[in-house]
């Protein structure tokens, strides 16, 4: 099969190839997936340039953590009616050497999730890391109806598969952005109350539509935002941290403290097995319902998937796709 695989770490067009490897077959507990997208994180780029390293098995690794496509064998103990299936995938490279950039991948059965008919493969590629650490930071304290959350970076893929979330479990949502293009993309995800968080006055936008505090937080850069989070907290709110910046976060422990708030940090590799099947079900139940939208996309065709590794890595605003096989329905 064809495949982008980097054998070191390094700058995408210095390490990434278009090799034929092996088509791998699914063993016990694993299906196979022709691929139709792979997605492309921020993870997936800091992986293979060595910024953070993933722990790798063998000598040579595909990239990519997400993707869709069809099942199309399936490994023993996994159920045959899954062949033909339509799936979106995450955690495709975590441990393991075949990530989602090849025409092929080979995944644990639970990481191969049904994807709705009524959604695209598109849309099924976009979701995985995003859409799953959202879900995590929005739900790892208890459900959200009635609760007013913030969500930092609402043109983010984070952000907008958050801001669609939480408002599909009955929140109030807040979003900040940093410009008027970036507030677009907020709206179009569904945010009515859109803060420039640049703003002199943002606090008091954020107390206009939250006057007793925002309940929880959704947090992308916590050590530039805390100050702008703890102006508008409500007591006992949580404050969920899904990213890390250069500079480290300079906590106001008394202030924390006395207001009884709390620090959460997520990161998807090292989640609970079973916040992974209550996302993946919820994910699932409202993409059937039409609750969830894409982000804008830029899309590679296989052979430039060095050129989407640094697109990603240059902060390419909406969603990057590498199309492996776009006709896949």
């Amino acid at each position: 099969m064809r495949a982008a695989v980097y054998r070191e770490h390094g700058p995408a067009a210095d390490v990434l190839r278009i090799e034929e490897i092996e088509t791998p077959s699914p063993g016990p507990g694993e299906v196979r997936v022709r691929v139709a997208y792979s997605g492309v994180n921020p993870t997936d780029w800091k992986s293979r340039s060595g910024t953070v390293p993933l722990p790798r098995s063998t000598d040579f690794q595909v990239p990519d953590q997400d993707g869709s496509g069809v099942i199309d064998e399936v490994g023993p103990g996994v159920d045959p009616a899954r062949v033909g299936e339509r799936v979106w995938l995450y955690m495709a490279a975590y441990r393991r050497p075949y990530g989602s950039a090849a025409e092929f991948t080979v995944i644990p059965s639970d990481q191969a999730v049904p994807l709705p008919d009524n959604a695209s493969m598109r849309l099924g590629a976009s979701l995985g890391v995003p859409a799953v650490t959202a879900h995590r930071c929005l739900f790892a304290d208890g459900p959200i109806d009635g609760k007013t959350v913030l969500v930092a970076g609402g043109a983010g893929a984070v952000g907008h598969f958050a801001i669609q979330q939480a408002l599909a479990a009955g929140a109030t949502v807040i979003t900040t952005v940093s410009g008027d293009a970036k507030m677009a993309l907020a709206r179009d995800a569904g945010a009515r109350h859109v803060v420039n968080y640049r703003a002199p006055d943002a606090a008091d936008q954020i107390r206009a539509v939250a006057p007793e505090g925002v309940d929880r937080f959704i947090e992308v850069a916590p050590a530039s935002n805390l100050r702008l989070d703890l102006d508008v907290a409500a007591p006992n709110a949580i404050i969920c941290c899904y990213a890390a910046e250069p500079q480290p976060l300079q906590l106001v422990v008394r202030e924390l403290m006395s207001r009884n708030l709390v620090l959460r940090f997520v990161l998807l590799y090292t989640m609970p097995d079973l916040a992974f099947r209550d996302a993946a079900a919820d994910i699932t139940s409202a993409l059937t319902a039409g609750l969830l939208t894409s982000l804008p996309t830029t899309v590679f065709p296989l052979e430039e998937t060095a050129a989407a590794h640094d697109a990603v890595e240059g902060g390419a605003v909406g969603k990057v796709l590498i199309a492996v096989d776009p006709d896949l329905a």
